[in-house]
């Protein structure tokens, strides 16, 4: 084979700094839903094919997070059907600690879209009663991106 010749069709590759490190670097990437995840969860939890210490694993730290920090949905969770689920936002990016943020209110939140800098964040959904856990979406904040992922995609379905 030529020496220029690669021999495949792929493009070159590149990496912006923090893309090793797991975080977004493109200020333009969409939100990401993980309702099909959830409902599929919830589906082999309800067909006895996963148990309650499988899907109810929530970390203590979590757990804390949820019942100070959290919004409440006004949804029952799927897998106790008795607590009332909470929504616990994290945001991690450059000059914030490396375990991400909890952010406390929605001024806080606001702050984050105002940012220079880019961040990306993630709404876990937590049961404080069965300590049930699901990252519900993912979304950029902070330079360059556009108010369009503030809101999730659609409603949550029941699985």
């Amino acid at each position: 084979m030529p020496s220029g010749d690669r021999g495949g069709t792929l493009g070159p590759v590149s990496f912006r700094p923090g893309a090793l490190d797991g975080i977004q670097t493109s200020p333009t990437g969409g939100q990401v839903e993980y309702l099909l995840a959830r409902n599929s969860v919830i589906r082999e939890f309800r067909k006895g094919r996963l148990s309650r210490l499988d899907v109810c694993d929530a970390h203590p730290e979590l757990i804390r997070a949820a019942t100070n920090l959290g919004r409440t949905m006004g949804e029952q969770c799927p897998i106790c059907e008795e607590s009332d689920l909470v929504d616990v936002t994290f945001v991690f990016g450059s000059k914030l600690p490396a375990g991400g943020r909890c952010v406390a209110t929605q001024a806080e939140l606001a702050r984050f879209w105002r940012r220079k800098e880019p961040v990306v964040c993630y709404v876990v959904e937590v049961c404080c009663g069965c300590r049930w856990n699901h990252l519900a979406r993912m979304y950029p904040a902070g330079a360059g991106v556009d108010a369009v992922a503030r809101k999730p995609l659609r409603s949550r379905t029941k699985a």
